[in-house]
């Protein structure tokens, strides 16, 4: 059993024997011997969700990965994790919540928890005292556990995180009511992470969705999902004058929390110093769930993520010696003017707005829909310029130019009737975009102009043809201690094959199509063919004979005719003319 939970206000939490059993305890378990791994990719890092107070972990709603920084960033339902990759340690473990700090727009007041649903596992009994609430509300909300420690942007002193075989990574986490608190994540070759469960419902001024049952019933549900994550060099407060490390958070309720990021200065210390991670106090609205981010520079450009360039981890060109990483960052210039140097674009499933940084002003703004919602929408590049493309579940596939917002296409192409549609629709450059149309299959379509133009020129084939190579030839030496002679053929020594003629002792088999079964069917074919050649001939005969009787007949009537027409002669023969 876990030990007593101290809260805030001294009380001591009671912790149900039988419903935590399965607390903190790890899906997979780690093996101690060497594991033969199949060749192909290979887990360098494995970090779980464990079980917090009798609930199991929720489904990963998103996920980012970020090379240059070393992070990795994956939230669901009840909060928002951080984890560095290279130095295998949690960063952050934090609920939605206490992500806004004291800059949550709704300004919630603590409230009495209603009643939580009856689990069949005993619950950790909270005291939410007056006073422990009151404690709560007074902590800083830029403060974050990092690495085990609570620190703020203006603390100097932070001990360095715990390596992986020794993580305990543990929070006493600011709860609203009925929210427990953080479990401790120990394993010996995988992390786990304990993020909070919460109860809380919905919020009251909530934006309202027009969305299909099976999927509203699922966003009513009593807990604020991460939806989007977006690693980019950017301002994160408005009083910034430069650029740094961020990341942008997005919830299902059109929230948009930026996280900033201190990384070590110099990448040769990145292995030792701790990073820190902690809330910015930035916090921009819009409506419906968020779906994705961008950022242009001031001439509208896109800026990508920075990366670090792969490389063998098992090349031998540098030996034994530390190979520096090579990093490609994309950080706007320094010479440019004073003002508003990046646009970020957010869209969500029903607006797209375009905030200028570091001013964080609302430029533009787009209502892309108000009976539907989208599924997919991506910035993407298309003729030498930047938009903005979104896949509505309506099946209309829409376009807008960046910064400005401004339609540029509405076509109905496809109303999603399979989730698979929705599930893995996705949009790429130049005007196209892939879906799965079945498991199997994968359906490409195009939206450009100029691709269509092209499409035959495009078109590739299934295979390519390759001639067979030749055997091998085999030396002598490995011919006479290979201890496996060659199998040599008579006829091909001795035979007249070897003179360009057809050998004449040996008969040739020919493979047909096999059996008895076979030649069988192959006479049957014949009898066939012969009886409706015979049947042919029959009616070819009866029609000759019919023709010969109409023959017969015409020749009896002319020779009638030729009979008549002689004595009709015959008797107008010597008359005159004045005689008729």
């Amino acid at each position: 059993l876990l030990p007593p939970v101290k809260s805030l206000s001294g009380s001591t939490n009671t912790v149900a024997g039988e419903g935590t059993m399965k607390d903190s305890i790890p899906c997979l378990s780690v093996k101690a011997r060497p594991v033969r791994m199949p060749p192909g990719y290979q887990a360098d890092l494995v970090i779980q969700l464990v079980w917090v107070d009798g609930e199991p972990p929720q489904q990963i709603t998103s996920l980012a990965v970020n090379s240059a920084y070393g992070l990795v960033a994956f939230g669901n339902c009840n909060g928002l994790a951080v984890v560095d990759f290279m130095q295998k340690t949690v960063l952050l473990s934090m609920g939605t919540l206490d992500l806004y700090g004291s800059s949550d727009p709704y300004q919630r007041q603590p409230r009495s928890p209603r009643k939580s649903r009856q689990f069949a596992a005993g619950l950790t009994e909270l005291s939410d005292s007056p006073v422990s609430l009151e404690l709560e509300r007074c902590k800083s909300p830029t403060s974050d556990h990092v690495n085990g420690h609570c620190t703020s942007p203006t603390s100097q002193s932070c001990s360095s995180g715990k390596r992986l075989s020794s993580a305990d990574v543990s929070r006493a986490n600011r709860r609203g009511p009925g929210r427990p608190p953080f479990r401790k994540a120990q394993s010996a070759a995988c992390m786990e992470i304990s993020l909070p469960v919460t109860t809380e419902e919905n919020r009251e001024n909530s934006f309202s969705r027009s969305r299909s049952s099976s999927v509203s019933s699922i966003d009513r549900d009593s807990k604020e999902a991460i939806t989007a994550l977006f690693f980019m060099e950017s301002f994160a407060r408005k009083n910034d004058s430069a650029v740094s490390s961020c990341l942008w958070v997005g919830t299902g309720l059109g929230m948009v929390i930026i996280l900033s990021l201190n990384l070590p200065a110099s990448d040769d210390l990145r292995q030792s110093e701790p990073v820190m991670v902690s809330p910015s106090g930035t916090v921009l609205t819009l409506k419906g769930a968020v779906l994705t981010f961008a950022c242009l520079d001031c001439m509208g450009t896109l800026t990508h993520q920075p990366y670090e360039v792969w490389r063998d981890p098992h090349s031998a060109d540098d030996g034994d010696k530390t190979r520096k990483r090579k990093l490609v960052m994309h950080s706007p210039s320094s010479s440019q003017d004073m003002g508003d140097h990046q646009f970020a674009v957010i869209c969500s499933e029903k607006q797209a707005k375009v905030f200028s940084l570091p001013s964080q002003t609302c430029l533009y703004v787009h209502n892309i829909t108000e009976t539907s919602f989208l599924l997919r929408a991506d910035v993407v590049t298309l003729c030498n310029s930047v938009c903005l493309a979104c896949f509505c579940a309506n099946g209309h596939i829409m376009t807008l130019s960046l910064p400005s917002l401004r339609p540029l296409l509405d076509m109905n192409y496809l109303p999603v009737t399979d989730m698979r549609i929705a599930r893995t629709f996705c949009f790429t450059n130049e005007g196209q975009a892939l879906y799965l149309s079945s498991p199997t299959e994968i359906q490409r379509l195009t939206y450009s102009q100029e691709m269509c133009d092209n499409l035959q020129d495009m078109l590739g084939d299934l295979f390519t043809p390759v001639e067979t190579p030749e055997a091998q030839n085999r030396g002598f030496l490995k011919g006479l201690f290979g201890g496996s002679g060659q199998a040599f053929d008579r006829e091909e020594l001795f035979g007249e094959a070897t003179a360009g003629k057809a050998s004449r002792s040996l008969a040739q088999h020919i493979p047909g199509s096999g059996g008895i079964e076979g030649v069988r069917g192959a006479a049957g074919g014949v009898i066939g063919d012969l009886t409706r050649a015979r049947i042919a001939l029959d009616e070819r005969g009866q029609k000759l004979g019919e023709l010969d009787e109409r023959t017969a007949s015409m020749m009896a009537s002319a020779e009638a005719f030729s009979k008549h027409a002689h004595e009709v002669m015959l008797k107008y023969k010597d008359k005159k003319w004045y005689q008729f």
